[in-house]
């Protein structure tokens, strides 16, 4: 299981409220389907909108990532730039 976290306001609203949670997932795929069927909203947003920190390393295009057992993905807005 992997621990995500956030302080980003739109994933709290679409968690209900919690800014950390616990989701099984064994890749970043997985985790954003996770996020989906417990959230609906959720998974596309984040992967819209938002960059991951898996275990301290940030990933811009991670959906092919793995996740430890014991991972922890840190959710953070991607910045737009020109």
């Amino acid at each position: 299981m992997a621990w995500v976290s956030s302080v980003d306001s739109r994933v709290r609203e679409l968690a209900g409220g919690l800014s950390r949670f616990e989701v099984p997932a064994a890749t970043v795929r997985g985790l954003i389907a996770a996020l989906e069927a417990r959230w609906p909203g959720l998974g596309s947003h984040v992967e819209s909108a938002m960059a991951l920190a898996i275990d301290g390393e940030i990933h811009h295009d991670a959906l092919g990532e793995p996740l430890a057992a014991d991972a922890e993905v840190v959710l953070i807005p991607r910045i737009g730039g020109g």
